[in-house]
């Protein structure tokens, strides 16, 4: 299949130069794509008291946007076919711009609309940010991939941070909407590097460089492909466990390792913190193994030392958790790379990114209260673990068998690029 691509100028040695600006615009998005949901975690006590809320009420601010992830990604992939990638992005940002301050306005109806509302707007995130990976860097898709996956962790590991000292200084309500500041910026970064690609495109087409359109083929549906249906499996596996682990892990360190709340707290930052490590590591190693299914099989055996460690070795939880942390990180990574590399072009790319992303999701918001009830009903944290052990082999099973043999070009794209400004919109 012949492979075209955005016009872009190019280096001394011939080859395609990076979109910097959109660069900077990806990981921008990407620092409010989980950000933002988190940030109440640090504030929690506050807002239970000064809106009176319930326990029940807590758990739905963090489990809806979760839901949404999974049961509006269909909707996301519509949404993103009608208005072009580039503007979906753009009505995203504008959704959790929305959504940030609606949660922010102080009533539990707000509180609740206003997550509803992100989460929406960040489902759309979800999806389209890996199809503008694929479309606009080829040839450094997995670096840029990496990138995005490590700006995730980024985002919310800086939000629980810096949440709380922001709202001891200006309350928890200025605090929430605060990071809206965030979402501004990262939309204004993403227009301008849109009015970028566009003036690219149209003064290679005045050149007479364009490259020619990209053959259109036979759309095939991604629900009858197999593989589509692996990388989903897999990427349910790597999401149940990454909630599920966030959920509990402080309180399993501080019940097995006799620890105190707040340092099982923040103890259980380095499964977050390394995660960063894991997205830059995939890519390194998918460019040097060639073989995506053997990458994510390994993720999924580094991924297996946190439930077998806390089981045989709990006192070693610090070196428990950076493991997991890494795998947790490059397992996303490695199922993103894997969706690029098995669409054949945009449309499918999108199709798919929605199938795994929903089924996965939708799967993921289970994990919380799976491992929380397994853990009532056993009395201790060994079965809940070994739930966790479980659902890392549906990953490695499925995902091994999903992901992608041999390629000859580790860094090639999988989709065919489409000029910005000229998306498909089936």
């Amino acid at each position: 299949m012949q492979r075209g691509g955005p016009a872009q100028p190019r280096g001394r040695a011939g080859t395609t130069a990076l979109p910097f600006l959109l660069l900077a615009g990806v990981v921008l998005v990407a620092l409010n794509l989980r950000g933002p949901l988190v940030a109440i975690a640090p504030v929690v006590d506050a807002m239970r008291a000064d809106l009176q809320l319930s326990t029940g009420t807590i758990g739905l601010l963090t489990s809806i946007p979760v839901l949404c992830f999974g049961l509006a990604a269909p909707l996301a992939s519509l949404l993103i076919a009608r208005t072009g990638v580039h503007r979906a992005v753009v009505v995203s940002m504008a959704g959790v711009l929305a959504g940030t301050l609606l949660r922010s306005l102080g009533s539990p109806t707000a509180a609740i609309a206003g997550t509803v509302v992100m989460g929406l707007a960040i489902t759309v995130g979800n999806v389209v940010v890996p199809v503008v990976i694929g479309r606009d860097f080829p040839g450094a898709t997995n670096v840029v991939t990496a990138a995005y996956t490590a700006a995730l962790n980024i985002g919310s590991t800086l939000t629980s941070a810096l949440t709380a000292p922001l709202a001891d200084l200006v309350g928890w309500q200025l605090a929430l909407a605060a990071w809206g500041l965030l979402v501004v910026v990262a939309a204004t970064v993403w227009t301008a590097a849109l009015r970028q690609q566009v003036a690219r495109t149209a003064a290679a087409e005045a050149a007479g460089t364009a490259p020619p359109p990209a053959p259109v083929e036979p759309g095939r549906s991604v629900w009858r492909q197999p593989a589509a249906w692996g990388l989903t499996l897999a990427f349910a596996g790597q999401a149940f466990s990454y909630y599920g682990a966030t959920a509990w892990l402080p309180t399993l360190l501080a019940d097995v390792n006799g620890m105190t709340r707040a340092a099982a707290g923040a103890s259980s930052a380095l499964f977050q913190v390394f995660a960063v490590v894991g997205a830059f590591a995939v890519p390194a190693l998918v460019a040097w193994w060639k073989r995506p299914s053997l990458v994510l099989l390994a993720v999924t055996v580094v991924w297996a030392a946190l439930p077998l460690g806390l089981l045989t070795a709990p006192s070693q939880w610090a070196l428990w958790c950076s493991l997991a942390g890494i795998a947790q990180g490059g397992g996303i990574t490695v199922v993103f790379i894997a969706i690029v590399r098995r669409s054949r072009d945009l449309t499918e790319n999108r199709r798919l990114s929605a199938m795994v992303q929903g089924g996965g999701y939708v799967v993921a918001a289970t994990g919380p209260l799976v491992i929380g009830t397994v853990h009532e009903a056993s009395g201790g944290w060994s079965a809940p673990l070994l739930v966790i052990l479980g659902s890392v082999i549906v990953m490695a099973v499925a995902g091994t068998a999903s992901a992608g043999g041999r390629t000859e070009n580790a860094t090639e794209a999988g989709p065919v690029p489409v000029p910005a400004g000229k998306e498909h919109r089936g």
